[in-house]
């Protein structure tokens, strides 16, 4: 287990590679013994930085959902970071939203929806249910991952290992919302399907199902993962219930159209 000073340490480094845009290389490779709770103390220093510098916590995300990805990544379970306030960007029905792509470092694009809670959830037993039961809405989303971290090292090429992912606040970096909120009890969450178009050209395709088979399942693990560090899912959080596509790389003038179907559209441009 790393050090109060390093975890510290390692924080710091992040919260400087994101305001500087310049990646750093693996923790993991500089500290061969890191441990996946390493990666959440470092990602909780970095939350506390953010916030002692103004911003706020809004949510939660969760990542690596896919079975696919558990396995390129070496874990059994998906993982999690925090969403802040300066990464929401709501669009407009018929506007193309503009996004700074200066924002960023290395910007990828990924389909969810997001769950908008009513009431707590706090583990160690959350069921799915009891998740739909919470949840006033549910509605598209888009989450922006990126690298403060290199995905894959500048040396060997070797792929970053979760425990990085994980100090890197697991690859958030922004959430794009403003299509319909829909019942969570009267929808077929899982049958929620989406087109995600860049610059006209469909890239991916995907379902709801993709996550876990029934997207609550991961804001209920969620909620379970939370309570042995004494916190849980609050009313009024949103939560990113994972990816159902793969992520596309978005460059400057971009411009990416995510269709639900009857759940609407969420278009914007990388400017």
């Amino acid at each position: 287990m790393l050090s109060e000073e390093h975890i510290w340490q390692l924080a710091q480094e992040l919260n400087e590679a994101e305001k500087c845009r310049t990646q750093v290389e693996h923790f993991s490779k500089r500290y061969a013994d890191m441990t996946i709770e390493d990666g959440y103390r470092i990602n909780r220093a970095w939350m506390q930085l953010k916030y002692a510098e103004g911003r706020t916590a809004i949510g939660h995300k969760i990542g690596l959902t896919s079975r696919a990805m558990q396995v390129s990544s070496q874990i059994d379970e998906p993982d999690y970071g925090t969403l802040l306030d300066d990464m929401l960007y709501t669009c407009s029905p018929g506007l193309v939203l503009e996004i700074p792509h200066d924002r960023f470092i290395a910007p990828r694009v990924e389909v969810e929806l997001a769950f908008v809670l009513k009431a707590d959830l706090r583990g160690p037993d959350v069921t799915l249910q009891q998740v739909l039961d919470a949840t006033d809405v549910v509605t598209p989303a888009i989450e922006i991952i990126d690298a403060r971290i290199e995905q894959f090292d500048r040396h060997t090429k070797a792929p970053r290992k979760v425990y990085d992912t994980i100090s890197d606040n697991a690859a958030n970096a922004g959430i794009v919302v403003g299509a319909k909120r829909v019942n969570p009890h009267l929808t077929d969450l899982p049958w929620c399907g989406a087109v995600l178009r860049l610059n006209g050209v469909v890239e991916e395709t995907g379902l709801a199902a993709g996550v876990q088979g029934h997207p609550a399942i991961g804001i209920a693990w969620l909620a379970n993962k939370l309570a042995p560090w004494g916190e849980h899912l609050s009313a009024g959080e949103i939560v990113l219930a994972g990816s159902f596509t793969k992520p596309v790389p978005a460059r400057r003038g971009d411009v990416f159209q995510a269709d639900y179907g009857p759940l609407g559209q969420i278009e914007f441009r990388l400017v």
